[in-house]
């Protein structure tokens, strides 16, 4: 069957709750809305005390500014990060990108000819250094076979090594006035790097509960078997998801380029862990099959703020690291809660709407077996 066959054979929401109806009385909480709405009220609480605690540091407008302006480059990253964790994969590769991304867009003949022609030159060459990097991840874990946590690995250690070997190890410095006049502008009062974030956020939410490509990512996610069968082309869609990640990861280094007047191979150290978690705390599930693009924004919100609340009252970053830490756990465990009715994941005895989360094998690994309402028999040749 050919891509363009539309997936019906995953019971799938393309608003991000898990297949099928939730047990008991949570499943308003167990909904996006729910989990949204709890996102927010936590967002609330972190900035009411920031108001308690730091006053009018906390509340003066440049500060808030402040905070859009670090959330906007992770924000970007953990877009693309949560397409790749729904479609039930991983990338520790992100930080890597961006750093690859940065300097390759700020070598001295890359610059020369932004010069010649035109800064949007450094703009496509980010682009494509961080979509090439994704196809390569993609090839490798959905033709090669490879697991996505050891093939994004690899490619986190390579790209960081060949950041590293383009530069010399040296920061390269951004000449181009009207690249740094662009990006570092405001408009309306706004920072443009935030207006990106913005962009780039609306434009994902889109993709993702309103095409053909969103539903076939919840597909594969979910039962990647499943979606096979319904004749979605599980593969060819997977590196599509690590294009996508790797397109959102030069996106951030040109915002980190502008932010910092500067491409070196140091830039997006632990973005991986930090898109993680903010994806993790805006409730998308870490087997995949579920999640939003409101959410990952809200986790990457409370996760600025907390810093920032931290940072207005003298406390240590080790502490950050304790809190971020406890913030983590306690959400994975929240996640649990609302999609299993228990702390624990079952194993064979859930009942058939819950399999029909939990089952899937991740993308690129195409073993698990059907879900209920899966047409009939194998059809050679999908896939």
């Amino acid at each position: 069957m050919s891509e363009g066959s539309t997936a019906t054979a995953a019971p799938v929401q393309t608003g991000g709750g898990p297949a099928g109806p939730t047990r008991g009385g949570g499943s308003f909480l167990a909904g996006p809305v729910g989990r949204n709405l709890g996102l927010v009220v936590a967002l609330v609480i972190l900035c009411i005390v920031g108001v308690i605690t730091a006053g009018d540091r906390f509340a003066d407008v440049d500060n808030v500014l402040t905070i859009l302006r670090l959330a906007a480059v992770i924000g970007v990253v953990s877009v693309g990060m949560t397409f790749v964790i729904i479609g039930g994969g991983i990338d520790l590769s992100v930080g890597a990108l961006v750093a690859l991304s940065s300097v390759w867009a700020t070598t001295v003949a890359t610059q020369q000819m932004a010069e010649d022609v035109h800064w949007i030159v450094m703009v496509f060459t980010a682009l494509a250094v961080g979509a090439g990097a994704g196809l390569v991840n993609g090839v490798v874990i959905a033709y090669g076979k490879l697991v996505a946590f050891i093939a994004t690995l690899a490619m986190l250690a390579a790209a960081r090594g060949l950041a590293e070997i383009i530069s010399d190890r040296k920061t390269q410095i951004i000449r181009d006035r009207d690249f740094l006049d662009f990006f570092t502008a405001d408009v309306l009062g706004i920072p443009v790097i935030v207006i990106v974030f913005a962009v780039v956020a609306v434009a994902g939410w889109i993709l993702l509960n309103r095409t053909t490509f969103g539903r076939r990512t919840f597909a594969v996610g979910g039962n990647a078997e499943a979606a096979r069968l319904a004749g979605i082309r599980v593969q060819r869609h997977t590196v599509k998801l690590y294009v996508l990640s790797g397109i959102t990861c030069g996106i951030a280094a040109v915002m980190l380029m502008a932010r910092t007047t500067t491409g070196s191979a140091s830039h997006g150290e632990l973005y991986e862990l930090d898109a993680i978690a903010a994806v993790v705390i805006g409730g998308t599930l870490l087997i995949g099959g579920r999640g939003t693009i409101v959410g990952s924004v809200l986790g990457v919100l409370i996760f600025t703020t907390l810093g920032n609340v931290f940072t207005l009252n003298d406390l240590s970053s080790s502490a950050q690291d304790v809190a971020r830490g406890v913030i983590i756990v306690a959400a994975v465990l929240l996640q649990q809660r609302l999609a299993t009715g228990g702390f624990s994941f079952r194993r064979g005895g859930a009942p058939p709407a819950e399999q029909g989360a939990f089952t899937g094998s991740p993308a690129g690994a195409v073993t698990g077996g059907s879900v209920p309402g899966a047409p009939g028999g194998d059809r050679p040749g999908a896939g």
